[in-house]
């Protein structure tokens, strides 16, 4: 049985290579347009590969926006992480430290709220394009978010940095659900996400 192993076979893997890069900062960059229309034919063209390189890449459209999806949400789970990491050295609370200086879990989780906010309003209409589809490699990284972010919810919690009344899960769910809201708002800013999250983190605040 013969194999692809002539001189020709390691240019025509680094070309799959380079074409399946191309075509993956394609769509990450499509998904980032509030106006795109993203297509096989509109990837290819941002590319600057043909359709049938793109199809030959990755299978179909959708494996190529799960794979997209994925990796743009990959800086936002190690932010989580680092985030969640650095609150475990503790800084008083209310001192306004940034991440990386000792933030407390309170600071520590607005944050990760305002990066949450800014990542879903440039990326909004991924949820739209995923919509429908399967996206296994999408699915495992976004349960990756949300324990991670449910990790920064229970320790602002234990650190008694927020009220005890509110079911862990009930509070993760709502604060993810309405950054996600803020996010989707026509009059998105970060103006509006700070405001957001000063409330927010107020009404969560231990009853006295």
């Amino acid at each position: 049985m013969s194999t692809a192993s002539g001189p020709d076979s390691q240019p025509r893997r680094a070309d799959a290579v380079r074409n399946r890069l191309l075509a993956l900062e394609a769509t990450k960059a499509l998904l980032k347009q509030r106006d795109a229309t993203i297509t096989v034919e509109a990837i290819a063209r941002q590319a600057g590969l043909g359709a049938a390189t793109v199809v030959r890449a990755f299978g179909n459209k959708d494996a190529l926006v799960d794979a997209a999806v994925a990796e743009l949400l990959d800086p936002l789970i190690r932010r989580a992480g680092g985030v969640l990491s650095d609150s475990g050295s503790g800084a008083d609370s209310g001192s306004g430290a940034e991440p990386g200086s000792g933030t407390d879990p309170r600071q520590a989780l607005r944050a990760f709220l305002l990066d949450l906010i800014a990542f879903q309003s440039a990326h909004w209409i991924m949820n739209e394009q995923l919509r429908g589809v399967k996206a296994p490699l999408t699915a495992a990284r976004r349960t990756e978010l949300r324990e991670a972010f449910r990790a920064l919810v229970a320790r602002t919690r234990d650190a008694g940095g927020m009220r005890t009344d509110i079911d862990i899960d009930v509070a993760t769910t709502l604060l993810g659900e309405m950054a996600y809201a803020i996010a989707r708002s026509d009059a998105a800013s970060r103006q509006l996400a700070d405001g957001f999250v000063t409330v927010v983190m107020d009404g969560l605040r231990p009853q006295s």
